[in-house]
């Protein structure tokens, strides 16, 4: 029975947040997350950066390091590693039928997302990491990752409007929810907030009592070209885009309450480290068909206006956008970021039950920019990617859902 096949089981319990079940999952395993250290990551956009920023320094420092993080983009072994290296299919697979060994059959079952979550932290206790860099599936609160009572640093990267479906309609509501990973005492890092919520986050960090830094982004370094300095610390920056100086200050916040608890982490290190991060489909450049082709998981408001910028620093003109999205995201807000009169636009099925309809968001697309000089239907990506091809003079960007763009990984595989 392969990883597929034990996880497809517990696809249809859906998404339901609460962490009883978790609990009571993990209990019957012995608890492996009470011994395995913490780094919890929280936040709208931005998680998956920092995750990989502190996993790829950790590492490098000689400690033996864990990270967690979903969605995967090709397949289920990305999503925990060790020092940077995916669990083997096998080694996952043995881990996901000790959960299922695990599960009551009288009891709720769990859903698909607390059977991996809890794979990870067995995987995590019986590998005896000394810290793992856990980022947040939903919200904060309800999610599976939450059980850890004492984190080393809890980070919360940024808020903006996404799954107000189960976290609320309100900036407000969302940051109470993500808010509810921070914990007694324990030591805060959070980004830049929009006023509403950095209230709300504000307001539980001094009910906690927790130690908090919000660091401002880092700078662009004056004498190296791609390079950033944050408190006197000069790193790489290897990925791409401006929204990195942010996520790399809040790395950078964490390592250093980390190194005064006694951690050790040179400034060498960090930089080795960062120079070594990588974190596939954001702003990621590949060859499809001898052609250069920009693709970027931005599926919300807020990543859509960090890709603009990206692509508006490029100089490049108009843009043929090929793009998918969920049914269950902000389409109109992510059309108003990034299109731009004489823009093409062709759209195309995620391949995943939630898709929306291609022809249903042209219909948005044209209401919300009428200038597109084109606006097509797909039945497929290959047919969107073979029509953007042939628009020589654009630069072609495949974004709208990370769902979409693993499966554009998995195509050029």
């Amino acid at each position: 029975m392969n990883t597929d096949t034990i996880l497809k089981k517990f696809e249809h319990f859906g998404v339901r947040p609460g962490l009883e079940r978790s609990r009571q999952l993990l209990a019957k395993l012995g608890n492996p997350h009470s011994s395995v250290p913490v780094i919890h990551v929280a936040g709208t956009n931005g998680k998956g950066s920092v995750c990989a920023y502190l996993s790829a320094v950790l590492t490098e420092a000689g400690y033996r390091t864990g990270r967690y993080i979903s969605p995967h983009l090709v397949d289920w072994t990305e999503r925990i590693c060790l020092n940077e290296q995916p669990i083997s299919p096998a080694q996952l697979q043995q881990l996901l039928l000790e959960v299922q060994e695990a599960i009551e059959p009288d009891e709720p079952s769990p859903t698909q997302f607390e059977v991996i979550t809890a794979a990870a932290w067995l995987y995590f206790a019986q590998q005896q990491v000394d810290v793992a860099v856990i980022e947040v599936g939903l919200g904060g609160r309800l999610d599976a990752t939450n059980v850890c009572d004492s984190p080393l640093v809890s980070v919360i990267t940024s808020i903006s409007w996404e799954h107000w479906q189960v976290l609320g309609p309100t900036l407000a509501d969302i940051a109470g929810e993500k808010a509810g990973i921070l914990k007694s005492g324990c030591p805060a890092v959070v980004g830049q907030l929009p006023p509403e919520a950095r209230a709300v986050v504000e307001k539980r960090i001094a009910e906690l009592g927790c130690p908090a830094v919000w660091p401002s982004p880092a700078s662009l370094s004056e004498e190296h070209p791609r390079w950033a300095s944050y408190q006197g610390i000069e790193y790489p920056l290897p990925l791409e885009g401006d929204i990195q100086l942010g996520n790399s200050a809040l790395a950078m916040a964490v390592l250093q309450i980390l190194r005064l608890q006694g951690w050790e982490i040179s400034d060498g290190t960090i930089a080795a480290g960062m120079a070594k991060t990588r974190w596939p489909g954001r702003l990621q450049w590949v060859t499809w068909r001898n052609r250069q082709l920009l693709v970027d998981g931005a599926h919300n408001q807020a990543s859509a206006g960090a890709l603009r910028r990206y692509v508006d620093s490029l100089d490049a003109g108009a843009v043929t956008w090929v793009m998918g999205i969920l049914a269950s995201k902000d389409r109109a807000g992510m059309f108003k970021a990034l299109l731009r009169p004489q823009d093409r636009l062709f759209l195309v099925p995620v391949p995943d039950p939630n898709s929306a309809a291609p022809e249903e968001l042209a219909a948005v697309a044209s209401g919300i920019c009428p200038e597109l000089a084109d606006c097509r239907c797909f039945a497929d990506l290959e047919a969107g990617l073979q029509a953007a091809a042939e628009t020589l003079d654009n630069l072609t960007v495949l974004c709208g859902s990370l769902y979409l763009i693993g499966h554009f990984l998995n195509l050029k595989a």
